[in-house]
């Protein structure tokens, strides 16, 4: 696997590649690689003929009291991994690579409403900074198929929205949460937990699993529903950011005649914000 830093070199190398009629495939991440991450390289290696992965930890989707400083970086432990996994390039570029003008003269892409919601909502201008670099990526590599994670749930709509919107010639795929024996969706972030956090954090995935089998038994209000779990998550040591029962076609509140849906939720323990979801049909 060779790793790449500057545009110039990413696209003489994806030239020769494109040149051959190979199909290329792009899992962009920011790095702290985990098992989650390597599962995404795996669905690209068996979709594609090339495998791109970019490191990059994107500051337009930080918040200014968010973790960028201390965000994980371990290049040399996420090249080794890519390696193993069966990754032909990784692009590793620098903040003034990607973004020349800085950040504040960086055009931007953005999709309307659905990006002001939910974690976007918790998270001011974090899908605008998602969908600027994601944008970006795409045109600097041009890639057939790109691989996303599916725990970042909202996120994949927001990035299928920006594709489907601005007709892009990229399939995306969705790969399922990788877990933990215990339940725990698999995060970067998860390093910031302690270890009596750590035997803390499952609740989230047991809490939304819970509310999926009452949904599917019947005869609870959704507002009742939600309310029980928040609760039930702060006697657990969790504090609240928000959980939603959605429609899966829109993301938007369902309602009672919706059979397809699924359960979003984030809460706060300790230093580390933790999401996840699960889909639920009726």
């Amino acid at each position: 696997m060779q790793t790449v830093s500057t545009v110039k070199e990413l696209r003489e190398r994806l030239r020769t590649e494109r040149a051959e009629g190979k199909r290329i495939a792009l899992v962009p991440t920011m790095g702290n690689l985990h098992q989650g991450h390597l599962r995404l390289v795996e669905k690209a290696v068996a979709n594609a003929d090339f495998v791109v992965a970019s490191i990059f930890v994107n500051p337009l989707q930080f918040g200014p009291q968010e973790d960028l400083e201390r965000y994980p970086r371990t290049l040399a432990q996420d090249q080794a991994q890519l390696r193993a996994f069966g990754c032909d390039l990784l692009f590793a570029p620098s903040e003034q690579e990607i973004y020349p003008q800085g950040r504040d003269g960086q055009t931007f892409v953005e999709v309307p409403a659905i990006s002001d919601l939910y974690c976007g909502a918790t998270r001011p201008g974090h899908f605008r900074g998602v969908t600027t670099i994601v944008n970006k990526l795409f045109n600097l590599i041009q890639p057939d198929v790109a691989v996303f994670g599916r725990k970042d749930y909202q996120q994949l709509h927001v990035i299928t929205r920006m594709v489907e919107d601005l007709s892009m010639p990229v399939q995306l795929i969705g790969v399922g949460t990788e877990r933990a024996e215990n339940g725990l969706a698999l995060s970067s972030r998860n390093g910031y937990l302690t270890d009596a956090e750590l035997a803390v954090a499952p609740r989230l995935y047991a809490t939304i699993s819970d509310m999926a089998s009452t949904l599917k038994s019947g005869g609870q209000s959704h507002a009742n529903l939600i309310e029980k779990a928040q609760q039930s998550l702060e006697r657990a040591g969790f504090l609240r950011d928000y959980i939603h029962i959605l429609r899966r076609s829109d993301m938007l509140t369902a309602g009672p005649e919706d059979r397809n849906l699924v359960i979003i939720a984030a809460a706060y323990l300790g230093a580390a914000r933790l999401i996840d979801n699960i889909e639920v049909d009726l």
